[in-house]
């Protein structure tokens, strides 16, 4: 059976300041001393979660599409997060999938969060991004994406041989600049994601203050299928690396076979 290791990034984030931020990360990812095979970093790694985009925004052949690229070919890992991205005259939330061979995946965020007038600045995207991985299946969205769980929701897929319908995917993953007011819907709602997707999921916030004074206290968490919190760290920057391990994700599934049981449904605008 396949296992997967997995390193979460819970770092503080220089306001709007795309050099310093890539250094900081660029120590962090040197200081990583067990081996890993993907490296998952917060939302807007660059900038801290800013309306900023004209003067902040990217292109795919930016700066830091370079260094992702870099490092992870250095490090031969993959590396994963949110930048603002700008495209055919549109910004984006995007989460960008670098993986160490140069090719990229990427994902915009679909739930723009209006309470700070994202949506005002960003584009929203229509389609998931569900990543392959040593044979597992990682779903990738971002911060108010969690909102939604429609968006998140588990489609039965035919396995192509005599084992029938398996699950669209194994992992899911929210990189955020979730604040420390809503603390509690971040950390009720992953684990609630987790139980109904029957689904290892992990969370990777920030920490620290933004340039308008909001206070981020990570919380970020690693959790299991059964929705038992494996890691949980919170106010304090962090870097923790765990091994999830597919032979306990399909026993869980084999033993509560609740996902057959669900309603049929459809996704209006891409998937």
């Amino acid at each position: 059976m396949s296992s997967l290791t997995i390193s979460t990034i819970q770092t503080n984030l220089h306001w709007e300041n795309k050099m310093a931020n890539l250094e900081m990360l660029e120590e962090k990812l040197n200081s990583l001393r067990q081996k890993t095979e993907l490296v998952i970093l917060p939302e807007m790694f660059t900038t801290g979660f800013s309306m900023n985009a004209a003067a902040l925004a990217e292109t795919m052949e930016g700066d830091t599409i370079k260094w992702m690229k870099k490092k992870s070919a250095e490090n031969r890992i993959i590396v994963t997060g949110s930048i603002i991205i700008l495209e055919a005259g549109n910004y984006y939330n995007r989460l960008i999938w670098m993986m160490p061979n140069g090719e990229i995946g990427y994902y915009d965020k679909r739930h723009l969060f209006a309470y700070s007038k994202e949506n005002q600045f960003y584009h929203a995207g229509n389609k998931r991004l569900i990543c392959s991985v040593k044979g597992w299946k990682i779903n990738m969205q971002i911060c108010y994406d969690l909102r939604f769980p429609v968006w998140a929701r588990q489609f039965q897929r035919p396995a192509g041989d005599e084992t029938g319908l398996q699950p669209e995917y194994d992992l899911l993953i929210y990189v955020a600049n979730w604040p420390e007011r809503r603390s509690h819907a971040w950390k009720t709602l992953l684990c609630a994601r987790a139980i109904e997707n029957q689904c290892y999921v992990i969370g990777v916030n920030r920490v620290g203050k933004d340039g308008n004074e909001i206070y981020y206290s990570g919380n970020s968490l690693v959790i299991d299928p059964l929705g038992e919190v494996l890691y949980h760290m919170a106010d304090e920057e962090d870097i923790f690396t765990i091994t999830l391990e597919k032979e306990k994700l399909d026993e869980v599934r084999a033993k509560f076979p609740f996902l057959k049981d669900g309603d049929e449904f459809g996704l209006m605008g891409g998937k």
